[in-house]
């Protein structure tokens, strides 16, 4: 995306188109990287750590993506150079907004006994 938009080969009015490709791609690699990483959690904990795994997994991948398109494009709206939004940059924002998808989706779909 960076690339694209530094060559003029995308333009600001490009965005709604890129951003239904984006969630196209995203969603099947999601859910292909889920169906594997969910064999390997029935396999380590049970189906119901294999059902957090998918279904992180799907929501970090279109996440992840979403940053990645968006970043540049919102870089460039505000009149900052997109090269900036490269790889450090998302993949920090992506990592750390991981993490809060999966303890989200573990917290939501778990349940742990109370403590006494």
């Amino acid at each position: 995306m960076v690339r694209a938009l530094a060559t003029g080969d995308v333009q600001m009015r490009d965005w709604g188109r890129m951003l239904g490709r984006e969630l196209g791609v995203a969603a099947l690699l999601g859910i292909t990287m889920a169906l594997a990483v969910s064999l390997l959690g029935v396999f380590r904990g049970g189906p119901e750590i294999a059902v957090v795994v998918a279904l992180t997994m799907v929501m970090v991948v279109i996440v992840g993506s979403l940053i990645g398109m968006s970043l540049p494009f919102l870089l460039s709206r505000f009149r900052f150079d997109p090269a900036t939004a490269s790889a450090p940059l998302i993949t920090s924002i992506a990592d750390a907004t991981g993490v809060v998808i999966y303890f989200s989706v573990a917290t939501w779909l778990l349940t742990m006994p109370a403590a006494v």
